[in-house]
């Protein structure tokens, strides 16, 4: 019977307080009790940590998500740059700036670092870009609720 139970099982029953057959036998089945708790706790535990673990990742937002324009509000192609840098406001820092019918205004909604690193060759601070936004003008400042930066045109190639 003592064959049955794993060598820590044996090791734990045959101690002093194993007398008789009746208690080696209560002794192997409260050890084998407690082993089985610890694995059952083990793979709980195991259970749990892989349930936080999908839960973090179903919880989490990308970042990039679908702006899509408004239908009641129509979308204008403007000229968006680094205001300070390239459209000649005034200003301490780099702002979003946006240039319509030939007049710069600052821009809220939208961050000059959205669109990759400003300060890069093509970045906003370094080039004026086109694009389609949607918003309106208030107190002397763009408020953007939609923004897609048109693709870059390529310059033509020199001929020899």
């Amino acid at each position: 019977m003592l064959h049955v139970f794993s060598r820590s099982t044996f090791v734990l029953c045959r101690s002093k307080y194993c007398v008789d057959t009746k208690m080696l036998f209560f002794c192997c089945l409260i050890s084998n009790f407690i082993s089985l708790k610890y694995h059952f706790m083990k793979s709980l535990f195991t259970f749990l940590v892989c349930c936080l673990f999908s839960l973090t990742a179903i919880c989490q937002t990308s970042e990039a998500k679908k702006n899509l324009p408004a239908a009641d509000k129509p979308v204008q192609v403007v000229e968006v740059s680094c205001g300070k840098c390239k459209l000649g406001l005034p200003g301490k820092t780099c702002d979003m700036a946006v240039r319509i019918d030939g007049k710069a205004y600052y821009a809220d909604g939208a961050d000059i670092d959205n669109f990759g690193d400003a300060h890069a060759h093509d970045g906003m601070c370094n080039a004026i870009r086109k694009a389609e936004v949607q918003g309106a003008l208030v107190d002397n400042r763009f408020k953007i609720s939609y923004i897609k930066l048109l693709p870059e045109e390529k310059k033509a190639e020199k001929q020899k």
